[in-house]
């Protein structure tokens, strides 16, 4: 697979984060199908928690494992994890300054997120994990192994479309633009395109390990946000329903990438 392919399909792994995302233009949403879609946001993100701290943990326990065993010095062990906790640190103040000062900007202090916001802030941290997704595809692609390439491909495709409905999830009945969901998409599903065009030619596991630490505090400030705006005490049962949903849907779009051997 030459690099013009890689790149192509790349990028059609990132944008199908564009099909979940036209949910956010329907018009009437009662209380309940509201609370579901956000808490269904939450189940994503849960999974995503998961998913990108198992490959967070991989390469540095990999590291602690050689170091201990006098196959490599502690050296490569305290950097990757000094990178995981600058990366983690930046990532969820990162967005906590953001967000504080829009507030103070806004005068909303003591207030909870705007749904817009929030959404915008969903699609920052997912960015950041798509960036890494981008990287695993550039990765295999230009080490020849093609077929893995592939059902990555696959896989982050249909993991990325779900991540469309956790954008939308706070913006449910709020009738938000076409362009300020084609720009939610491009936040969120464009890293995946940058990120195989820089994997494809550089392998760099500090730099992995880096995105993904920025993805996991990013994604965690998030996770409480949306926590704290569906507080709705008559809305519990379908809250919970919607969060059990998400991650499921979640897990199951993620087989490929187990099949696959990532």
């Amino acid at each position: 697979m030459n690099f013009a392919e890689t790149v192509l399909l790349g990028a059609i792994a990132g944008f199908t984060i564009y099909i979940g995302l036209p949910m956010g233009k329907l018009k009437v949403m009662s209380d309940k199908v509201r609370s579901f879609l956000s808490m269904m946001s939450v189940g994503i993100i849960l999974f995503l928690l998961y998913d990108i701290f198992g490959n967070l943990a991989e390469p540095i326990e990999a590291a602690l494992k050689q170091a201990g065993a006098g196959q490599a010095s502690y050296a490569e062990f305290f950097t990757l994890l000094v990178i995981f906790l600058v990366g983690f640190g930046v990532g969820l103040l990162g967005l906590l300054a953001f967000e504080q000062r829009f507030v103070k900007a806004n005068g909303a202090a003591g207030q909870a997120i705007p749904p817009a916001r929030l959404a915008l802030m969903i699609a920052i941290g997912l960015g950041l994990h798509n960036f890494s997704e981008g990287l695993a595809i550039g990765q295999s692609a230009g080490s020849g192994a093609i077929a893995l390439a592939l059902l990555l491909i696959i896989g982050f495709g249909l993991h990325n479309a779900t991540e469309g409905f956790g954008i939308v999830g706070p913006l449910a009945g709020q009738q938000p633009t076409w362009g300020f969901l084609g720009l939610m998409g491009l936040i969120g599903g464009g890293p995946t395109f940058l990120g195989t065009v820089i994997g494809y030619s550089v392998v760099s596991t500090p730099t992995s390990v880096l995105f993904l630490a920025l993805a996991e505090g990013a994604l965690i400030y998030v996770l409480g946000e949306l926590l704290h705006v569906n507080r709705r005490p008559g809305a519990k049962l379908i809250a919970g329903v919607g969060l059990a949903s998400g991650f499921v849907l979640a897990f199951l779009t993620d087989m490929l990438l187990i099949v696959a051997g990532s």
